[in-house]
């Protein structure tokens, strides 16, 4: 892992386009309550089954509620072989965002989560 990023860094990252995958590791329904426009979502236990999407990645830079879980999911892209590039943990969390949040999902995704009570974040997969 390449270390923690603030505020700052990740809005610049946002705001310049620059060549970098913003991954939010919570549950689909925790992400479609609210996220940062641009991320994707990645639970975290889909990651640990599907890493090789991060084959060629430049930049990825993980985020969960409290920036906890994001270390251990920044870490483990670090580890993949097929990833040579930085891996990132938004440090604050999205418990300390203060830039825009974007709510929803795409056309067609189901909300697998709807009732659910609100996400902490994901367990530790090891």
């Amino acid at each position: 892992m390449d270390g923690e990023i603030g505020h700052e860094e990740l809005e610049t990252i946002l705001e310049n386009g620059a060549d970098a995958r913003v991954v939010d590791i919570r549950s689909p329904g925790a992400y479609e309550r609210g996220h940062i426009p641009g991320s994707e979502n990645v639970p975290l236990q889909q990651l640990v089954d599907d890493i090789e999407q991060f084959d060629g990645a430049e930049r990825v830079v993980t985020v969960c509620p409290h920036g906890k879980s994001s270390v251990q999911a920044a870490r483990l892209i670090a580890s993949y072989e097929g990833f040579s590039g930085r891996a990132e943990s938004f440090g604050p969390g999205l418990a300390s965002w203060d830039g825009p949040i974007e709510s929803g999902r795409g056309e067609g995704e189901a909300d697998e989560d709807a009732g659910a009570p609100a996400d902490e974040g994901p367990d530790a997969p090891f």
